[in-house]
């Protein structure tokens, strides 16, 4: 059986979110990322919310909000959300709690996704970062469902931050099953090669998160 084609570079490049979310950025860096986004054809950037606002006419403005431990009371991100929309970011890509996901408690978990979508308008692209590596399954999609109920446009795998690690195809083939493509898919989290981000794609997700996206690209065809 014939294994399925490569999307095109220019395809691939359509989808990423180019990130900068490290501890350590500067204003300077995240001028050198909008450029770099420019160059590459990427429609979309990801900043911490520290960093808003930005001068990035022409594209997406993405940032986050509870990241990245997703321990931050419900109306501290709303509030961080609301903020960020304020200051021109058009999407949000918030931090469930994880604890409340490990301890099966879902109703907490979508009260959460809840008060955030409240805090940012419906015209705000909202993500929710579930951590699925640190997930059984049946949570993954539990609180995919619930991010459903809460009127979320995106699931999320990964922070890129979490020890068990970031975004697995086995993880996205199950979150687009459960969202059926009523929601986006995000894969993000060490993500760092071409093969990495095709079987990705190939698996489900409708979007990247990748902070090496230029090494990515250069691993697919014009």
């Amino acid at each position: 059986m014939a294994e399925p084609a490569w999307p095109s570079r220019a395809e691939v490049a359509a989808v990423i979110d180019h990130t900068l979310l490290v501890p350590e950025a500067t204003q300077a860096g995240v001028t050198a990322l909008i450029a770099e986004a420019r160059e590459l054809g990427v429609p979309a950037i990801c900043v911490s919310p520290a960093m808003l606002p930005v001068r990035a006419r022409g594209l997406v403005v993405a940032t986050v909000a509870g990241f990245p431990s997703g321990k931050h009371h419900s109306l501290v991100k709303g509030a961080e959300g609301r903020l960020a929309v304020e200051q021109g970011a058009d999407e949000v890509d918030m931090v469930i709690d994880l604890g409340a996901a490990v301890a099966g408690d879902y109703a907490a978990v979508l009260a959460d996704i809840v008060t955030v979508r409240e805090a940012v308008g419906e015209r705000t692209v909202l993500k929710v970062i579930i951590e699925s590596a640190a997930l059984r399954d049946d949570a993954i999609v539990e609180v995919c469902l619930a991010a459903e109920r809460a009127g979320a446009n995106f699931v999320k795998t990964s922070t890129g931050f979490h020890p068990a690690g970031g975004a697995s195809v086995a993880a996205v083939r199950l979150m687009a099953e459960t969202v059926g493509g009523r929601l986006g898919v995000k894969a993000s989290g060490g993500i760092r090669t071409a093969a990495a981000a095709a079987e990705l794609l190939a698996a489900g997700a409708t979007r990247l998160g990748l902070s090496g996206s230029r090494a990515v690209l250069d691993g697919f065809p014009d």
